[in-house]
């Protein structure tokens, strides 16, 4: 029987996230006792906690959501340990030297996680502010090997947001970046992803439940 690794930070109301994001609103909205069930109000970004960014989040011009196939949420994996075991010292540099040394499986339309035990500070501001960062350099090695997805436990791959997200969702590269992820060190080298968006038409972004299935 596989096993299901849950790979997301939980939802609650209050949850910090980037300053200039909508904040998470969790609000009760009725009630058994009220009308005979309970449901509630949610207000959020669409970059809350764990999610994906689809090309659109930075290119006007970019792929919404709705534009892009399932396959690309789902499927075969690998991680990688950019902490040894450990975790980066904050807004340490993420470099191609790091990266090389795993070479092998940044292949064309690969999914690859990568783990610098940054998630431990999830829920506190520094999460925000102090995350270890993608070079420009390393976003651009990434980019060139057309890996289909890559997911952190980071909040943002770099702290040069902007020019690593052009980077990295420009037309003809249009890599799916996960962020936020937790739990990664509980991953073998091998496994299947599971990270669907909710279906917004037009879009740039969702939060997912992210999820590796061992087998």
């Amino acid at each position: 029987m596989s096993k299901l690794i849950d790979l997301s930070h939980p939802l609650e109301h209050g949850q910090p996230n980037f300053p200039w994001d909508p904040k998470l609103t969790i609000r009760v909205h009725n009630t058994v006792e009220s009308i005979g069930y309970n449901i509630s109000q949610l207000s959020m970004s669409s970059h809350q906690g764990t999610h994906l960014d689809a090309p659109f989040h930075f290119y006007d011009d970019g792929k919404t959501l709705d534009q892009m196939t399932l396959n690309q949420f789902y499927g075969p994996a690998t991680w990688i340990d950019l902490a040894a075991g450990s975790f980066l010292e904050a807004k340490s540099e993420i470099t191609v030297e790091m990266l090389q040394s795993h070479a092998e499986k940044f292949t064309p339309g690969a999914k690859i996680l990568y783990r610098t035990g940054w998630d431990r500070m999830f829920g506190q501001p520094e999460f925000f502010s102090d995350f270890p960062t993608l070079t420009l350099e390393a976003a651009q090695w990434i980019a060139d090997r057309k890996i289909g997805l890559l997911g952190m436990d980071t909040p943002t791959p770099s702290s040069d947001w902007l020019e690593c997200h052009h980077i990295l969702l420009k037309q003809g590269v249009e890599i799916v970046i996960v962020e936020g992820l937790t739990h990664l060190e509980q991953l073998p080298e091998q496994f299947t992803f599971i990270g669907f968006p909710m279906n917004l038409i037009g879009r740039d972004g969702s939060p997912i439940r992210a999820v590796a299935c061992v087998d």
